[in-house]
């Protein structure tokens, strides 16, 4: 188990590393300077002092040195927890702009994923042993996961908020109000909470729900489920047997999805105007900032790298055969 964990260790130590690198050379190969950028918001008019702004944002940042050594200062920043000064809100750091954002992200996707999961793998099991509710839900499953994000988003924004008046589609919360653990502010922040939820895990849902409908199927016509069947098991052994083997592979599906349902998340974030990662990146991109763009993509890569490494863990766990052949290897 050790050398397996090592080897999975390394893989994502090499994976990070690549991840940083390509993360730093985005914002440096967009167009555009930053620092001019900063000058244009400063409406300066005297040369002199648009040339010495210059010169000290060029200094601040490190844009004055070479591209090489450039690179190796944002390593030797990173391995300290400083990810640099935010150019958008100077001078912000941009650790505190993105902890500011990261509780509206997180109770968005953790929600989302964790119930759209075990929901849609308990429909989709149910819809395998029932033929009236495979009938709906399996092209009601194709409808929903071929949906984009967005277009979801849109959607819902148009019908259940602007016609139907029922929630709000714009910000985390009301301007009215100032964030506090009141009952009225915690309504109001769910309030505004349901319609970016539900366009994430609705798409979700759909997707899982065909998964383990076509893998609970797949179980019951297998070789040792009509070998018990033979010997005259319960019904209801079989089918936990079926869905002990079948929720394998939608775990390894959790693994490789994860990146696609952060991508929905920060688009879903930009429609609603959500004050999550999704809109920093909006607001980055806009204003050349790229020490809040790197600080951005850095939490996303952490995020999904760590929660790979927790979705191989629990893979362990549940699977007796990969346990096996570990000891095996040993």
């Amino acid at each position: 188990m050790r050398q397996y964990f090592g080897r999975k260790l390394l893989i994502y130590g090499l994976t990070f590393v690549v991840a940083v690198t390509v993360n730093w050379m985005i914002p440096r190969f967009m167009p555009g300077d930053p620092v001019a950028s900063m000058l244009a918001r400063a409406r300066v008019s005297q040369p002199a002092a648009v040339e010495a702004m210059r010169t000290y944002y060029t200094n601040l940042f490190g844009f004055d040195q070479p591209i090489w050594q450039q690179y190796l200062n944002f390593w030797g920043a990173l391995f300290q927890g400083d990810f640099g000064i935010s150019i958008w809100v100077f001078p912000t750091p941009v650790a505190d702009v993105i902890l500011g954002a990261v509780p509206y992200t997180l109770g968005l996707m953790i929600p989302a994923v964790l119930l759209s999961y075990w929901i849609g793998n308990r429909l989709g099991a149910f819809a395998a042993r029932r033929k009236l509710l495979d009938n709906t839900v399996l092209p009601v499953g194709y409808v929903l996961t071929a949906m984009p994000y967005m277009w979801l988003a849109v959607i819902l924004a148009w019908g259940l908020g602007v016609t139907a008046g029922w929630f709000p589609v714009a910000g985390g919360y009301s301007f009215a109000l100032q964030p506090s653990w009141s009952w009225a502010f915690l309504v109001n922040l769910l309030h505004h909470w349901t319609l970016p939820f539900l366009s994430l895990f609705v798409v979700a849902l759909g997707g899982w729900a065909i998964g383990m409908r076509n893998m609970i199927i797949y179980e019951l016509e297998s070789d040792y489920s009509n070998y018990l069947a033979a010997l005259g098991a319960p019904t209801r052994l079989i089918r936990r047997y079926a869905f002990r083997n079948a929720i394998l592979p939608q775990i390894t599906g959790l693994a490789l999805q994860l990146g696609v349902l952060v991508a929905g998340a920060l688009v879903t974030e930009i429609v609603f105007s959500y004050p999550g990662l999704g809109s920093l990146i909006l607001k980055a991109i806009q204003n050349q900032d790229f020490f809040l763009l790197q600080g951005t993509f850095m939490f996303i890569v952490i995020g999904v790298l760590l929660a790979n490494f927790i979705i191989d863990i629990v893979y362990v766990i549940v699977d007796p055969r990969t346990r096996a052949g570990m000891a095996g290897a040993a």
